[in-house]
């Protein structure tokens, strides 16, 4: 008899995670002799753990091809990390009890770094008490640092949306810079890893285009030489555009940025350094500036998303499943890129195991010798990744994006006490 696929979202959302819930769901109904419903869990993990499930069989096949090309996450996330086994197994044996109770069979988690250690944890909880359960990972993460994985979903449309956003301002600063603004100061995410950073720089097709100087999470910040730079570039060009990694590291190796606060994955909260950097500036040579902080704007723009960036992010969906109905546990569906030019990729598989907190980092070539800008290799990497665009239909000016029912399945177990 047909059993139950369960899926869910976690961490910050993308402008093309519900491309690759389309992907799954879609997936799923081809399969009714296998896969009976697929429930979705409310914010995450955190629908599993107390049984605030939602049926997807309510939604038309409408709604459902409308998630490609619907932001944010249509079944909502969260952040929350799951101990290890031995330290709180009676979320894990909730989960186990949970999934028993609606004739689950299946688990897509689909998330970043700390998901995929979620997933891993979860197939080796239900081995140990011997429960038939097939975990997926699906990649998902604007950071780009999942190992294993070429790219991740999320990624290049955040990468389009932040080079064309300095590529318009850039242009907007020049025409004033004669009399008013001749710093432009632009921070984007990356707690990390660079590879936001390093998309904003795709911008400058030419010497003089904004970003002039980009400012990495994986090369400390040198102040004397920074400023000497942008004093150089004002002098040249008559102002300076830069791109700052919100996890910008001083010379000790801490964040310039960091506010003492940690979130629910135990990761510092970051923020303001655009302005550190601005001000600094200001402070030493003088010059007026603006700055801005894309923050949620960068990883929801669906409107500029990456048409390679959907096509991926779907692809993966609907793959996940083929892997869970394959019965291949603890895995996670990875892009191997084939060629650079023209652009060809394919999707291969990677163990949980292996991909469960560990980071990818900018390769060092991937910047210049200086530490203020990108090579051609990092622009051969990174450009066919924002290649295409996939419009979402509009009315009115407006894009047109959907909002599911979202019917829970009612709850057959006490609440949980966790």
């Amino acid at each position: 008899m047909a059993a139950n696929l369960f899926y869910a979202q976690s961490g910050g959302v993308t402008s093309v995670i519900n491309a690759s819930a389309c992907g799954v769901i879609q997936a799923a109904r081809e399969h009714p002799d296998r896969i009976g419903r697929v429930l979705a869990g409310r914010n995450g993990i955190l629908g599993a753990l107390h049984e605030d499930l939602i049926d997807t069989s309510h939604e038309s096949d409408e709604a459902i091809a409308a998630l490609r090309h619907t932001p944010g996450g249509a079944f909502g996330s969260c952040r929350f990390k799951l101990k290890a086994p031995d330290e709180d197994r009676a979320s894990y044996e909730r989960l186990i009890e949970v999934f028993r109770a609606h004739d689950i069979r299946w688990f897509l988690y689909n998330g970043g770094n700390d998901s995929m250690d979620t997933a891993w944890k979860v197939s080796q909880i239900a081995e140990r008490m011997h429960y038939p359960l097939v975990c997926i990972g699906i990649p998902k993460t604007i950071d780009n640092d999942l190992v294993h994985t070429d790219n991740c979903p999320g990624f290049g449309s955040v990468a389009k949306y932040v080079a064309v956003s300095m590529m318009e301002a850039g242009l907007d600063v020049a025409s004033m810079a004669r009399t008013s603004t001749r710093i432009f100061v632009m921070e984007v995410m990356g707690r990390h890893a660079g590879w936001i950073t390093a998309a904003a720089g795709l911008a400058a097709r030419a010497p003089g285009d904004a970003p002039h100087l980009l400012l990495f999470p994986e090369i400390p910040f040198d102040e004397p030489a920074f400023l000497a730079r942008v004093d150089a570039c004002v002098r040249d060009h008559g102002f300076c555009a830069i791109a700052v990694s919100e996890g910008l590291r001083g010379q000790d190796g801490r964040l310039l940025a960091e506010s003492g606060v940690r979130d629910a994955f135990g990761h510092a909260q970051l923020g303001g350094v655009g302005l550190q950097v601005a001000e600094l500036i200001k402070s030493t040579l003088g010059h007026k500036y603006h700055w801005a902080l894309p923050d949620y704007l960068q990883r929801s723009a669906r409107h500029v998303a990456s048409a390679t960036d959907v096509e991926q992010a779907y692809a993966l969906g609907r793959r996940a499943v083929e892997l869970a109905l394959a019965e291949r546990n603890a895995v996670m569906p990875a892009i191997t890129r084939v060629s650079d030019r023209p652009y060809a990729w394919k999707i291969d598989v990677a163990q949980l195991q292996d991909v469960a907190n560990h980071e990818k980092m900018m390769p060092r070539h991937f910047i210049s010798d200086d530490g203020f800008s990108i090579t051609d290799a990092c622009r051969d990497y990174i450009r066919p990744l924002i290649v295409g665009e996939d419009v979402p239909p509009y009315v009115d000016g407006l894009p047109v994006y959907v909002k599911l029912r979202n019917v829970g399945v009612p709850a057959v177990l006490a609440p949980f006490a966790g």
